[in-house]
């Protein structure tokens, strides 16, 4: 037999001395006796002695008549106890001893092989059932993660829906100012029109009543508060619509992230439904990834903080807005109303005063064609007199040629020939004392003539005055708009 060292010096074989257990190798159909104080191994595995050194038998000759005789030695052999001799059918390379320790290392690699199998399985089993245990766990906290966020997500949508209701009413509430104020802008434009066009009427009054009285002031007053109220409007509505290009883009951000967070909550919640029996479950490759544009948690939060804060700053400017419209209207009306109270009560005070004056200049004009034709009558009880001194003339002058026709002595200077001359004398006086009121009386008639048509043109120019402001002007101011609709409703 060949000497088989405990441990081989070239690695080649190390066996094991330990008692190897009936239960762990199989056994021969013969029994193995067994001594009281030990365990016999059975024939094909290492024997008492095997780890011995073998005693040199010399060199091996062939073994069969058909060996070639070719020797396969070397100087190695002799250290193993190899002697082997080779043939064309069969070597010889190992001893008994060798040969048992063969079998043994495989059994012994059965035996760890199955152990390793054992606790492979038993680990593996360990680490199925933990695995499993941790992956459970693991997708109950992502599932609790993710009804977290499907709740957060939810809660900031309802914000958003709330800030939507609010900005949407405040843009129809604004949009609502908008129209009032375009529909003020063209109703302003009737008090305005109506002021012009009766300074215009007033223009054509003749040239003694082309006064600046007090209904032109207030006219003129009217005009320019008219003017600086439709500017005013127009910068409020400059400002109502540039409030509006706020508030609708702050609406449109708001419906984007509102958008944005209805579809994370569906997907969130889809997410949140699915488990492992979901048909709907595939393979993601590159699910894992984590995308350049993501947003963290801070930023979400601060961007969608962000959005509720602008289109809530952008709704107080706008109700602000609101409030500051509703005090120009009360201011404007109220200087609008009042303006138009003091026009019409100077137009009806100017009325009346001229009226008055009308009445007065009548009055006149009946005195001045009364004095008129009494003056007349005058004239011609002038005449008629100046008519009858004519023949006391003629009659004395025709006694004075009558006595200058008296012959020498006769034609004498007596008392007759002296009361003629004084009669004819006095006469003339009175004659000519007759035409000088006669002239008087005509110049009385010219200046009341004159007089006559000054009143009547007067009163002319005073009917015409009152036509334009009580005929046309009353009835132009009747138009005037209610404060409804100046307040644009």
């Amino acid at each position: 037999m060949l000497n088989v060292e405990e441990k081989n010096a070239c690695g080649d074989f190390q066996v094991d001395q330990r008692v190897v257990d009936e239960n762990r190798f199989p056994c021969t159909t013969e029994e193995v006796e067994k001594k009281p104080d030990e365990e016999i191994s059975p024939m094909y595995l290492p024997q008492p002695g095997d780890e011995l050194p073998v005693q040199d038998e010399g060199p091996m000759d062939a073994t069969t008549p058909w060996a070639t005789g070719r020797v396969t030695y070397t100087p190695q052999g002799g250290i193993t106890g190899l002697r082997p001799v080779a043939d064309r059918y069969s070597i010889t390379r190992f001893g008994p001893s060798e040969w048992r320790a063969h079998n043994l290392t495989f059994f012994q690699q059965s035996d760890e092989n199955i152990q390793k199998a054992q606790h492979a399985t038993f680990a593996a089993k360990q680490c199925i059932e933990r695995v499993y245990r941790e992956a459970d766990k693991v997708q109950l906290e992502t599932t609790d993660h993710l009804r977290t966020r499907a709740n957060v997500v939810h809660r900031w949508k309802l914000e958003l829906d709330n800030a939507l209701q609010s900005i949407t009413e405040e843009i129809i509430l604004l949009e609502g100012e908008r129209r009032r104020v375009k529909q003020s802008l063209s109703v302003i434009t009737i008090p305005e029109s109506i002021a012009g066009e009766f300074l215009q009427l007033r223009a054509t009054r003749l040239e003694s009543d082309l006064v600046k009285d007090n209904v032109e002031k207030e006219l003129t007053k009217e005009v320019a508060l008219c003017s600086e109220i439709r500017d005013l409007l127009n910068r409020t509505r400059e400002q109502i619509e540039m409030q509006l290009i706020e508030l609708k883009a702050a609406k449109a951000r708001m419906e984007n992230d509102w958008t944005d967070k209805i579809d994370a909550y569906k997907i969130d919640t889809n997410c949140f439904k699915l488990n492992n029996e979901s048909p709907l479950i595939l393979w993601k490759p590159g699910a894992t990834r984590f995308p350049a544009e993501q947003s963290t948690p801070a930023s979400y939060e601060h961007f969608t903080r962000e959005a509720l804060s602008a289109g809530e700053t952008v709704r107080q400017r706008s109700m602000t807005l609101r409030s500051t419209l509703d005090n120009i209207y009360k201011k404007s009306l109220k200087d609008l109303r009042d303006q138009a109270s003091r026009v019409d009560i100077a137009l009806s005070e100017q009325i009346n005063l001229t009226e008055g004056i009308c009445q007065q200049l009548e009055k006149e004009l009946q005195r001045c064609l009364q004095e008129l034709a009494n003056t007349e009558n005058l004239i011609e009880e002038l005449r008629g007199s100046t008519k009858g001194l004519d023949n006391a003339m003629k009659l004395a002058q025709t006694r004075l040629s009558e006595r200058l026709l008296r012959r020498n002595v006769e034609s004498c200077r007596d008392v007759p020939q002296f009361a003629l001359v004084d009669e004819v004398k006095s006469l003339g006086e009175r004659v000519t004392a007759t035409l000088g009121e006669l002239k008087g009386a005509e110049d009385t008639q010219a200046g009341l003539i004159k007089a006559r048509g000054d009143l009547e043109r007067e009163i002319l120019v005073k009917r015409k005055t009152l036509y334009i402001d009580k005929q046309r002007g009353q009835l132009l101011r009747s138009f005037y708009p209610s404060a409804a609709a100046l307040s644009g409703f």
